[in-house]
């Protein structure tokens, strides 16, 4: 089995669940073999880690590493120790961090890299990768000495190792010069808190059909009811009706909640390829021909102008 080294995606020292996405990822291929796991920055992620499979946690010191996150220096960071490893694969979930840790890495060891994979077989040699924002999938080989990858993010279902031993721990001590500072992250500011549009369990989203503005208004209500997130569809943003943090879509977030309440989108391919991962779509729509009526689990046919209050007293009646 090959020797697989996964990259540890956190934000200052707090894991992110896309590594979880990679560790379990790794574990197929691996079958039952050894995984090393690199954590940029003096962090103690080792119990989590090793609770999804990792069975020695390589932890890289250094006062570029130990701040906030910085591209260059880990990719720097990340490329020493696959050379001084020497591990058959390297894995990273394909996130847009992962993915610019692993490109950065690839480039310092002169190798190709192969971004948002969906499947590998044998050592790493042939792989299924998304393609063209999510809408084909292509089957491609790799000739490398050592092959990365990073896995499609939320193509995969994160799970526990049950009854994994404790990993072991290596120091690691990158040689990284000064000038990668110029990519570490400076400073920070939340626009607010609480849970994200990424992170929601549940997305209520609306497209052109809302209207306006204003029409945005009874989906922020039906979302506070359920404990999610507005999301919107880039004819939104493109009107100025709602930010761009909002769009949910290739250009914008992508979205794997429990369910995904669509209203008024068409479901262009652009913004499909964003809510895809979601667990279920609920598509509501005047347009029974619609994509992303076609493509839901649900679909109610009308006007959601009716339907979403209609949905909101409902609600708040079984809330009592």
């Amino acid at each position: 089995m090959p020797e697989i080294l996964v990259l540890a995606e956190h934000d200052r020292g707090v894991l992110d669940g896309a590594t979880f996405e990679a560790l379990t990822f790794a574990r197929g291929l691996a079958d039952g073999d050894d995984i090393a796991v690199l954590v940029c920055g003096d962090h103690d992620l080792t119990e989590e880690l090793g609770a999804y499979g990792a069975t020695k946690v390589h932890v890289a010191s250094h006062d570029l590493l130990n701040d906030d996150f910085g591209p260059e220096a880990w990719g720097q960071t990340l490329a020493e120790l696959v050379e001084s490893e020497s591990p058959d694969i390297v894995l990273a979930c394909g996130t847009s961090k992962g993915n610019e840790v692993m490109a950065q890495a690839a480039a310092r060891l002169d190798v190709p890299f192969v971004a948002n994979c969906t499947e590998v077989e044998g050592d790493g040699e042939e792989m299924t990768r998304v393609q063209w924002g999510g809408s084909l999938l292509e089957r491609s080989s790799l000739d490398a000495d050592v092959r990365l990858l990073s896995v499609a993010h939320h193509s995969v279902e994160s799970e526990l190792n049950d009854g994994q031993a404790a990993p072991d721990v290596a120091q690691f001590d990158p040689d990284l010069d000064e000038s990668l500072s110029r990519t570490v992250v400076k400073g920070r500011e939340i626009a607010e808190a609480g849970v994200t549009l990424s992170t929601a369990p549940v997305v209520v989203g609306g497209g052109r059909g809302v209207g306006g503005p204003d029409g945005f208004a009874p989906l922020e209500e039906l979302a506070l009811l359920l404990g999610g997130r507005v999301g919107c569809s880039r004819a939104v943003t493109n009107n100025g009706w709602r930010p761009h943090s909002d769009q949910v879509g290739q250009t914008g977030t992508r979205i794997a909640p429990e369910i995904y309440i669509a209203n008024g989108i068409s479901g262009a391919i652009q913004h499909w390829v964003g809510a895809m991962a979601s667990k279920k779509i609920l598509a509501i729509n005047t347009d029974a021909d619609a994509n992303m009526v076609v493509k839901a689990d649900y679909a109610v046919i009308g006007d959601l102008h009716q339907i979403i209050p209609a949905i909101i007293d409902e609600v708040k009646a079984r809330q009592g």
